[in-house]
């Protein structure tokens, strides 16, 4: 990939994540002041979105992982704001997981890493329902589909980016509260929002396997 299109895909992310607030904001209501920043927000865009293409820069479903990027983004700021992940923009996580990894499917006619794909988003939807089913816990099945819908590009990457994507969530998770609970920011009993640990653990599958 030439220097010129990676320095466009991270300008586009730059683009995607001053968008995210705004955009997270008129979907969801929440405490003034509680979305993030867009200026930060524009600076985790070009990270998230320069990180995938430095990292799959010839992979034919990056298109579909920018995409999906551009969805969790706003993602974040819902869930940060209200605690909340709304089953549109899920879905349209889903959409790019799902018909990205078809196209490149068909482009480089290797049908079973669709199989994969369709076995990441059942053992990431199988898990996760689980999990919000044991006594106390504190996920919401808002978390359980956002997990189903990330397992289908880190399906179709390979058993490695689903390992990871499913592990490195409770660990950034583990590690945020541990540093709230520390400053002060929250208690043990306060709400803490899961889909950020979720899509950032997918993201960091994605670009280091």
């Amino acid at each position: 990939m030439s220097a010129l299109l990676m320095t466009g895909i991270a300008l586009l992310g730059a683009a995607a994540g001053w968008a995210a607030v705004p955009v997270g904001r008129s979907v969801v209501t929440g405490p003034a002041g509680g979305a993030p920043r867009r200026y930060t927000f524009a600076l985790v865009g070009v990270v998230v979105f320069g990180g995938l293409a430095a990292a799959r820069p010839a992979d034919p479903a990056l298109p579909a992982l920018l995409l999906v990027a551009a969805a969790g983004l706003v993602l974040v700021v819902t869930d940060v704001t209200a605690l909340r992940l709304p089953d549109p923009l899920v879905g349209l996580v889903a959409l790019g997981g799902g018909l990205g990894p078809a196209a490149a499917t068909a482009a480089t006619g290797e049908p079973r890493r669709l199989a994969v794909a369709a076995a990441g988003a059942a053992l990431s939807f199988s898990g996760y329902a689980l999990l919000a089913l044991l006594p106390r816990a504190r996920l919401g099945f808002g978390d359980v589909k956002l997990a189903a819908a990330l397992g289908l590009p880190l399906g179709w990457l390979g058993w490695p980016a689903l390992r990871l994507g499913l592990l490195l969530p409770h660990v950034l998770a583990g590690v945020a509260v541990l540093v709230l609970l520390a400053s002060g920011r929250v208690r043990r009993d306060t709400p803490v929002p899961f889909g950020p640990a979720l899509l950032g653990g997918a993201w960091l599958a994605a670009v280091l396997t």
